[in-house]
């Protein structure tokens, strides 16, 4: 949402009967699980200066960067949003340092997928098909370099509709810096999920009575924890699903989000112990932290309208019930979408998403503080600038909460 707007606990769930344009869904704090409010506001013209062809900002890493793709299978238990399946179905993309590179970097995602993004999400005026032609930096089932348990995880975890790939240059930077990234689609919470046979899962939970309140949110937070673990079973169990899961070390693992996968980063850490350390990148949080608190490191990042003194409280009792190392960062002039590729990728398309910053500016900000959060926490490597503000990143305030104040 914009600065200064009310942030209720809906806005991060939209509705497909409550869209109005891409511009008007995250300028509300939406397209990723936003419902828009009613102060959303008239819609916001498109008027930047479309790029050709999208494209993510390349990696800042050594290394060169591949990916693959997994199809997972949870038998364990029915899935929460279709229970006639007999599992739980989720596809993940695997981020990590290469050997070498392929003919062309991947694909971000499919054109169905880009129509149905589109198409979910309301945006009219381009093609539809228009984000499957961003260019990446990765290159599909690349060699991975690395000793056997050399290279820490980094799992994320996107908004509510969003797919994995939403979170993909952000990925794409970490592995250039030799972590093993594992990007997860939670099914039927994103407008498409494509399964290696062709099938396409839609939006299943946007039909659910009730989406949008604290009890939706706290399912859907519950059953992401839920699918991260089991992830984590499936890349570091005695027989991993990946050809390169002996590079992982399952001693250092951390996790980012995005909107509520933001949100679900400490349900996952209260429920899975090898998640050492997380990030809540502008998420509220559904499911309280309990009483006897969290101890392990966190981190929220988010707007300003997620300042001490905005109007998510959320965060304000969750921060008391942090007990460990803790930081709470907002970024002047971000959007909802800021800490994803759609601030950027909106932008290239000509969409005015309310962003006062240029999104490579909003991809470079969550890029670097994210990777010296995972510096600090899984290779304890110092980093002062978690230690307060940097001239070099002004837009970044860190918050006091006792104060209501953000310097």
């Amino acid at each position: 949402m914009l600065p200064g707007r009310q942030h209720s606990r809906r806005t991060q769930f939209r509705s497909r009967r409550r869209l109005g344009t891409l511009a008007t869904v995250v300028a509300a704090g939406l397209l990723t699980l936003a419902g828009t409010p009613a102060s959303a506001g008239p819609v916001v013209e498109t008027h930047r200066t479309a790029t050709a062809t999208p494209y993510l900002p390349k990696p800042t890493g050594a290394h060169l960067v591949g990916t693959t793709s997994l199809h997972l299978k949870d038998t364990s238990r029915p899935d929460p949003w279709v229970p006639e399946a007999e599992a739980r179905e989720l596809m993940v993309s695997l981020w990590y340092p290469a050997r070498s590179r392929a003919e062309r970097p991947a694909p971000y995602m499919t054109p169905k997928e880009s129509e149905l993004l589109m198409a979910g999400a309301g945006v009219t005026g381009v093609p539809p098909e228009v984000l499957s032609g961003t260019r990446t930096n990765a290159y599909n089932d690349a060699k991975p370099a690395g000793g056997k348990r050399s290279l820490p995880l980094a799992v994320l975890s996107p908004g509510f509709t969003w797919p994995r790939s939403s979170l993909t240059a952000l990925a794409e930077d970490l592995a250039s810096r030799g972590y093993v990234v594992v990007g997860i689609d939670h099914t039927y919470e994103s407008f498409a999920t494509t399964f290696p046979d062709g099938r396409v899962a839609t939006c299943a939970a946007c039909e659910v009575p009730g989406e949008g309140g604290d009890e939706f949110g706290t399912k859907v937070v519950k059953g992401r924890a839920a699918d991260i673990s089991f992830v984590l079973d499936e890349l570091t169990g005695a027989h991993p699903k990946w050809q390169g899961a002996s590079l992982i070390d399952p001693s250092r693992i951390a996790m980012a989000g995005s909107s509520i996968g933001g949100a679900s980063v400490a349900e996952t850490m209260l429920r899975d112990s090898r998640v050492r350390a997380g990030i809540n990148m502008d998420g509220t949080m559904f499911a309280p932290i309990p009483e006897p608190g969290l101890s392990r490191p966190v981190l929220f990042l988010g707007q300003e309208a997620h300042g001490p003194a905005g109007f998510d409280p959320t965060w304000e009792r969750d921060w008391k019930r942090l007990t460990g190392w803790k930081r709470w960062l907002v970024v002047a002039g971000s959007v909802h979408a800021s800490f994803t590729d759609y601030d950027l990728l909106t932008q290239q398309i000509g969409v005015d998403l309310g962003s006062e910053l240029a999104g490579p500016r909003s991809v470079e900000i969550t890029r670097r503080y994210v990777r010296a959060f995972f510096d600090l926490h899984l290779r304890d490597k110092r980093q002062p600038l978690l230690r307060g503000p940097s001239a070099r990143y002004p837009e970044v305030r860190f918050c006091t909460p006792d104060t209501t104040t953000c310097a």
